[in-house]
C-alpha cells in the first residue's frame, strides 16, 4: 500500500504571523508531496516494505535492501519527520508544556528556559539542512540534532518534538536568519499533542 500525502490539520494560513502561509502550501504541498511521492517509487516492488507504517520501515532500516536504502532515508524520513512536523503545531499554540511532559523536561533539563535553549543550540548549530530533535530513548528526553531528513527512528529513538531547520521551512520569511524562526517557532508549538507523543513514548507505542 502507497504511502499518503497527510493534509495539513488547520488552514496553511493558521500559523501567521510566525510561520506564513506560502511558505506552509510549499512545504507541504511540494516538498512533503515530494518525499512521498518518492518514496512509494523507492518501494515499488518491495511488498514486504511497502506495506509496512513509516515508522517500522525507518526503525528497520538496515532490512531495506542496499541499492534503494539511501533513497527511503531520504524519502521516507522526510515524509515521517513532516508527518509529525505538521501534528505538533498548531494555532493560538505556544506556552509552555504541563503534566508529565512538563515535569520531565523541568528535570532533564533544569527548566524550560534551559530546554528551549538546548533546542535552540542544536537547531541553528546543525550546519546545512536538518533538523532539531527532542527524543525519548531508554526511558530519558535527550535533544539532538540530525542531518538532511534521517529520522531519530533509525537510532531506535522516538522523536518527540522536531524543529525543521531546511531553508524551505523558513527562508521566505526569515532568509538567513534561523535563529529568529527558532524563536518564533515556539509560538506555533501544539503541547497537547507533543504530550501525546510523549505519553506514546513512554507506553512503548511510538
Amino acid at each position: 500500500m502507497a504511502y499518503t500525502l497527510p493534509p495539513l490539520p488547520y488552514p496553511a494560513d493558521a500559523l501567521e504571523p510566525h510561520i506564513d502561509k506560502t511558505t506552509m502550501e510549499i512545504h507541504h504541498g511540494r516538498h512533503h508531496k515530494a518525499y512521498v511521492d518518492n518514496v512509494n517509487k523507492a518501494l515499488e516492488g518491495q511488498a514486504s516494505l511497502q506495506n509496512l507504517p513509516i515508522e517500522q520501515l525507518l526503525r528497520q532500516i538496515n532490512q531495506v535492501p542496499e541499492n534503494i536504502r539511501q533513497s527511503v532515508i531520504n524519502n521516507g524520513g522526510g515524509h515521517a519527520n513532516h508527518s509529525m512536523f505538521w501534528e505538533i503545531m498548531g494555532p493560538k499554540a505556544g506556552g509552555k508544556p504541563s503534566g508529565p511532559l512538563g515535569d520531565d523536561i523541568n528535570k532533564t533539563f533544569g527548566d524550560f528556559a534551559a530546554f528551549q535553549q538546548q533546542i535552540k543550540t542544536a537547531a541553528v548549530g546543525r550546519f546545512g539542512s536538518g533538523w532539531a530533535w527532542l527524543v525519548f530513548e531508554n526511558g530519558k528526553l535527550q535533544v539532538l540534532s540530525t542531518p538532511n531528513q534521517d529520522s531519530p527512528y533509525m537510532k531506535g529513538q522516538s522523536p518527540i518534538l522536531g524543529v525543521d531547520v531546511w531553508e524551505h521551512a523558513y527562508y521566505l520569511k526569515y532568509q538567513n536568519k534561523r535563529p529568529d524562526y527558532v524563536d518564533a517557532w515556539w509560538n506555533v508549538v501544539n503541547w497537547n499533542a507533543v504530550g501525546e507523543r510523549y505519553a506514546k513514548a513512554k507506553a512503548g507505542k511510538l
